[in-house]
C-alpha cells in the first residue's frame, strides 16, 4: 500500500529530521503525486500526517482552496503541532480580511484544534502589520481549553513584539481570564525580540491583575 511504501522509503533515511521530511514532500509536489490515499493513515502516524498536509496544501495555488482542504480535513488535527505546521505550507502572504473572516469562524467551533487554528493562522506574517493588531486582538475570548489558550497567549506575546503599546494596553483592559493573559505575559517576558522596559512594565502587570482575580473571589 502507498502509506506503507512512503514509511519504507523514510526509514532508509538515516537520522531522519523534519528537513528530511520536507524534502521527501517536495519531490512528491514536483511530482504531482495525489496523497490522498494516506489519508486514512494519517493520524497512525507522526510522518504521515505531515507528509499529507504538505504535499495536499503544496499541490493548491489558491489560498481559498488551501483554507477549504484544511476545513474538510479539520477533524485530522487533534494535536498542537497538526496545527501549527500548516502555517509553513499555506501560501503567503495571505490577504487579511480574508483570514479575519475565517478565524472567526474557526474560534466559535466546538471542535478545540480548529479554535487554535483560528489565531494560529495570523501567524504566518499577518501578526507583524500594526495595523492588524486592533482587530485580531477584538477575536480574543476566554476559552478553557489549554491548546487554545496558548495559541492566543503565542498570538498576544508576537504582537507584542510588533506593536508593544497597543497590546500591553489591552492585556491591562481587555478583561480576559488569567489563565490567557499569565501566560502571555510570561511570553512577552521570556521573549528576546521585546524590550526590557516593556517586559518590566508587563511584570508589573502580572501583579496587577493577579490582584484584580484575588478582590474579585
Amino acid at each position: 500500500m502507498f502509506y506503507e511504501q512512503i514509511l519504507s522509503e523514510l526509514s532508509e533515511i538515516p537520522n531522519l529530521k523534519t528537513k528530511d521530511i520536507d524534502a521527501y514532500s517536495k519531490k512528491l509536489i514536483k511530482s504531482g503525486t495525489d496523497v490522498s490515499r494516506i489519508r486514512d493513515y494519517v493520524l497512525t502516524h507522526k510522518h504521515l500526517h505531515r507528509i499529507y498536509f504538505q504535499v495536499s496544501l503544496g499541490l493548491m495555488s489558491d489560498i481559498t482552496r488551501q483554507f477549504s482542504f484544511i476545513e474538510d480535513n479539520e477533524d485530522y488535527l487533534q494535536d498542537w503541532w497538526h496545527v501549527d505546521q500548516l502555517t509553513q505550507f499555506v501560501r503567503k502572504p495571505i490577504d487579511f480580511e480574508f483570514a479575519f473572516v475565517k478565524a472567526k469562524e474557526y474560534i466559535a467551533s466546538s471542535k478545540t484544534f480548529t479554535r487554535r487554528w483560528g489565531y494560529v493562522l495570523f501567524l504566518t506574517g499577518l501578526q507583524k502589520n500594526h495595523e492588524n493588531t486592533k482587530q485580531i486582538l477584538s477575536l480574543m475570548k476566554d476559552d478553557e481549553e489549554y491548546y487554545v489558550q496558548m495559541a492566543e497567549a503565542w498570538l498576544i506575546c508576537d504582537l507584542a513584539v510588533f506593536n508593544p503599546k497597543y497590546t500591553i494596553a489591552f492585556i491591562e483592559s481587555c478583561g480576559l481570564n488569567y489563565s490567557i493573559l499569565g501566560k502571555a505575559i510570561q511570553k512577552i517576558v521570556d521573549s528576546y525580540r521585546i524590550s526590557d522596559e516593556d517586559k518590566k512594565y508587563v511584570k508589573q502587570l502580572r501583579c496587577k491583575l493577579k490582584n484584580s482575580i484575588n478582590h474579585a473571589l
